[in-house]
């Protein structure tokens, strides 16, 4: 099973490496503009359309991942 960085980076064709350093920037608080413009050296050049894309699949997927966890509890 892949890990949420492995499964987005997959969707992005881009390096795991890469998100997970986006992952670790938004998850401190930065905001995807902040990490576009000031931020390219950490994420090795992901753009706006990457960071967008991958801050709104990784928010569905930790959803997603919880509410699983939920039904897997109450069985």
């Amino acid at each position: 099973m892949l890990t949420i960085a492995e499964q987005i980076a997959q969707e992005l064709n881009v390096n795991a490496v890469q998100i997970n350093a986006a992952i670790t920037l938004l998850d401190d608080g930065a905001t995807v503009p902040f990490i576009a413009r000031y931020r390219k050296e950490v994420t090795q050049g992901l753009d706006d359309n990457h960071l967008r894309h991958l801050a709104q699949r990784l928010s569905y997927l930790r959803e997603l991942n919880d509410r699983r966890k939920v039904i897997l509890t109450s069985i």
